[in-house]
């Protein structure tokens, strides 16, 4: 059994993600329902492809907005449309939830509510999984430090009603008084998110009706580990940054799918628990190139002094660049993200939708990975063999040859024990 603390999209997606394997999940959620308001807001390309490989994209690309372009002060510095598949998606938190819990539901589980984690018995064999946020009780149950420090003291956003002439396929910035302020546009004719310091309450225009506000310390912070015992954390609980960006609530789902099929593999038998130790290896450095590059974003982009607003009016104008651009979007659509170790490689494209694991070489290997991992899709494929994850990415490539794909997996899944049997949903 796998129990999962937190129902936000990380613990949604894990949570579909071992469903999908054939894996028993409990969700737990000490909160009485569902969240209401807006908080994360983008929807990288990377996670709508998470998303549709779990089954939960649904319609949210029509229903989302897609961003086209950032505009400073008026003018267009940033060009957005080269995105690929889905883009940059305006899309509210609360509904990605939704539709990972409707798919949840699908592959017949339904959350927990009002369940706090410590009123949960776990028993020796089991697997717990924080996934409830920066305030983490499974972090502090298992003894893990969440070093870091805060970026920018009281940040406000508010989510607003306002008929404003303003371009809604782009994100806004305006720089006046010294304050940036940020202007997203939000589902709904007239309904947009402004983010600004607390004390930098500027907007481009009249403002109606508000229905939501909040006022939070932005803090960088990372878990000195992502796994002790049976213990595994997951998003927030394990990396927290500032939302510039938009790679918040991003970076949790890929730790999520990350997570679903090895940990999948150890539950069932498939592969020793070392298998995980892979898990914090691949995903610990993209929260922490994360967080490396939205703090320092923060500090020119929303600080007030002198010095920061010198430096801010020699950066901005280098976001034209070609160079800047494209590599602004790379590391944005996370797209990019390329493991290293024994069972890491790069995304591999073709296959990216697929969301199982991908044989693409003679039926002869197909017999090998099928006895070792499972349920495998098979692709005809000349010359070398490719396998290729649940999450897209190469997990090995060699020659057409049996023996050594079955040596292979030997040494990275490591001598299972009779794999046990479950039941694919």
């Amino acid at each position: 059994m796998v129990i999962i603390a937190g129902a936000g999209p990380t613990g949604l997606a894990l949570a579909c993600g071992l469903r999908k394997h054939g894996v028993e999940v409990r969700v737990v959620d000490a909160a009485d329902g569902p969240a209401t308001t807006s908080r994360a807001l983008g929807v990288q390309p990377r996670g709508a492809e998470v998303l549709a490989r779990l089954g939960a994209l649904g319609d949210l690309p029509e229903k989302a907005i897609r961003m086209e372009a950032l505009r400073i002060n008026g003018r267009k510095r940033l060009d957005l449309t080269p995105m690929r598949d889905a883009g940059a998606l305006i899309a509210s938190q609360t509904w990605v939830e939704q539709r990972l819990r409707d798919r949840l539901a699908e592959l017949g589980v339904a959350v927990e509510w009002g369940t706090p984690i410590a009123s949960v018995p776990v028993r020796g064999d089991d697997w717990l999984v924080g996934c409830d946020g920066a305030h983490s009780a499974v972090r502090k149950i298992a003894g893990i430090s969440f070093d870091g420090e805060a970026v920018m003291e009281n940040f406000l956003l508010r989510d607003l009603h306002a008929d404003w002439d303003l371009d809604r396929s782009s994100m806004h910035v305006y720089l006046e008084n010294g304050h940036l302020t940020a202007v997203f546009p939000l589902p709904g004719d007239d309904l947009w998110r402004v983010m600004s310091p607390e004390g930098g309450r500027w907007t481009p225009g009249p403002v109606g009706a508000v229905d939501w506000e909040s006022t939070f310390r932005i803090h960088r912070r990372l878990a000195s580990a992502y796994r002790r015992g049976n213990v595994l954390l997951a998003g927030d609980a394990a990396h927290i940054h500032s939302p510039l960006g938009g790679q918040g609530m991003n970076t949790g789902l890929g730790d999520a799918e990350n997570l679903a099929w090895k940990l999948a593999l150890v539950v069932q038998g498939r592969a020793a628990a070392s298998l995980l130790d892979t898990y914090e290896a691949e995903r610990r450095p993209v929260a922490a190139k994360v967080l490396g590059s939205t703090t320092p974003a923060t500090r020119i982009s929303m600080g007030s002094g002198r010095a920061t607003r010198l430096v801010r009016g020699l950066l901005f104008p280098l976001l034209g660049l070609p160079p800047v651009q494209r590599g602004l979007i790379r590391f944005a659509s996370q797209l990019g993200v390329r493991y290293s170790g024994p069972v890491g490689g790069p995304r591999v494209p073709a296959f990216a939708r697929v969301g199982r694991w991908v044989l693409a070489g003679p039926a002869t290997c197909l017999e090998v990975a099928r006895e070792r991992l499972g349920d495998v899709v098979h692709h005809e494929r000349a010359g070398d063999t490719l396998l290729v994850r649940p999450d897209g990415h190469l997990a090995w490539r060699g020659p057409s040859s049996p023996e050594r794909l079955s040596a292979w997996l030997n040494e990275v899944l490591g001598v299972p024990a009779t794999p046990r049997l479950t039941t694919r949903s």
